[in-house]
C-alpha cells in the first residue's frame, strides 16, 4: 500500500511512501496534529473581573474567573470530516503589574473565589488570561476518539481599569451639609 500527502488542497502532492508491504488493507485515517489543532478557531474563554466597575482598590482582592466549558469544532483533514473537542486545562493570569499566576482553576465568583490578586500600587492596568487547551478528535466513520498530541493557547484581556488608593478620615460635620465643611 502506498500513500502520498499534501498540506492543503492547493499544495502540490508529496512523494509516494510505501506504508504497507502487503496483507489485508485497512482504512488509514488522518491524524490531527498539534499544528492542525493550533490552527483551529478556538474562542478565548471570556474573562470576568470582580469588582467590575472600572476601578479596584490597592490591597483589596481583585477577583478573576473564566468559563472552563469544552468547545466542539468541525474541520476537514485530507477529505475526511473531523469533530474536535477542545478543553481548557490551565490558565496563566498576567495582572499587569509584574505579577502572574498559573493555575488549573478557572476561578470562581465571590464568595467562593480562588483566583485573585491584591494590587500594591495605584495606576492603570488590565488583566490578561492565557488558556492552554488540550483536545481530542473523532474522524467521521470511526467510533474512536483520539487525543491530540499537543496543546493550543488563546488569550483574553480585560478592559483597562484603574487601581486606586482611598483613605478614610473622621470629620467634624457631615460632608452632605451645605455649605460643605472644609475638611470633606
Amino acid at each position: 500500500m502506498w500513500r502520498r500527502e499534501r498540506a492543503t488542497a492547493a499544495s502540490p502532492w508529496g512523494e509516494w511512501t510505501d506504508i504497507d508491504a502487503g496483507g489485508c488493507g485497512v482504512d488509514l485515517l488522518p491524524v490531527l496534529t498539534a499544528e492542525d489543532f493550533r490552527r483551529l478557531p478556538l474562542p478565548a474563554p471570556p474573562l470576568t473581573l470582580q469588582p467590575d466597575r472600572g476601578w479596584v482598590l490597592v490591597n483589596i482582592e481583585t477577583i478573576v474567573y473564566t468559563d472552563p466549558a469544552p468547545v466542539t469544532l468541525r474541520t476537514e483533514l485530507l477529505g475526511y470530516g473531523v469533530t474536535v473537542e477542545a478543553t481548557p486545562r490551565s490558565w496563566t493570569y498576567d495582572f499587569g503589574d509584574g505579577h502572574t499566576l498559573r493555575t488549573t482553576s478557572p476561578g470562581r465568583p465571590h464568595p467562593q473565589h480562588d483566583v485573585f490578586h491584591e494590587y500594591e500600587h495605584p495606576g492603570t492596568t488590565a488583566i490578561t488570561s492565557t488558556a492552554e487547551w488540550t483536545g481530542r478528535y473523532q474522524v467521521d466513520g470511526s467510533a474512536v476518539w483520539r487525543d491530540v498530541d499537543g496543546t493550543a493557547t488563546t488569550t483574553a484581556t480585560t478592559t483597562p481599569f484603574t487601581v486606586e488608593e482611598r483613605t478614610s478620615r473622621l470629620v467634624g460635620d457631615l460632608c452632605t451639609d451645605r455649605p460643605t465643611p472644609p475638611d470633606c
